[in-house]
């Protein structure tokens, strides 16, 4: 049983399911569904079209080189193995997962951040143009009046001296 990856948006193409597309010069195109046949009909970009696994590499949103997958990858080949030799590949294995963890912790993370950055700058935008909602105009005035009220009975006073 052969899996096959989708020509537009990479995703698996099941035996039985899917579309083929066979061009003239031999060349052969598998679709998983008819929406990514009819945007290959449209002669549209995988890597501009948003829902696809191009599009999410080509935009950053995806984790696609790290070196802990390509140890990953190279670890796959079989090897006869003694008890001693076991014990630290499983020790290695364990650590290249937390270090896998961890990465992608920090790419979601990196990604609100950058979020939240712009929320915040958006909402001080939105205050500075504002301002006059918030501060009344005659707000500070009435400190003022207090202010004059109590020179005037001062210098009243200092008259009646």
């Amino acid at each position: 049983m052969r899996i096959e990856k989708c020509y537009f948006c990479s995703a698996p193409v099941y035996p039985g399911h899917g579309m083929m597309f066979v061009r003239n010069d031999c060349k052969v195109f598998k679709f998983c569904r008819s929406k990514c046949h009819k945007n290959f009909k449209k002669k549209r970009n995988p890597r501009k079209t948003r829902w696809t696994k191009a599009f999410r590499k080509a935009a950053g949103k995806e984790l696609t080189v790290d070196n802990s997958l390509e140890f990953e990858k190279r670890r796959n080949i079989p090897l006869k193995y003694q008890r001693e030799l076991w014990n630290k590949t499983v020790e290695a294995m364990k650590k290249v997962e937390s270090i896998k963890q961890k990465r992608r912790a920090r790419f979601i993370m990196n990604r609100l951040k950058k979020g939240k950055e712009l929320e915040k700058a958006e909402a001080i935008n939105e205050v500075k143009k504002n301002i006059h909602l918030i501060r009344a105009s005659h707000a500070g005035q009435a400190k003022k009046l207090e202010e004059k009220m109590v020179q005037k009975l001062a210098e009243d006073v200092q008259m009646a001296d």
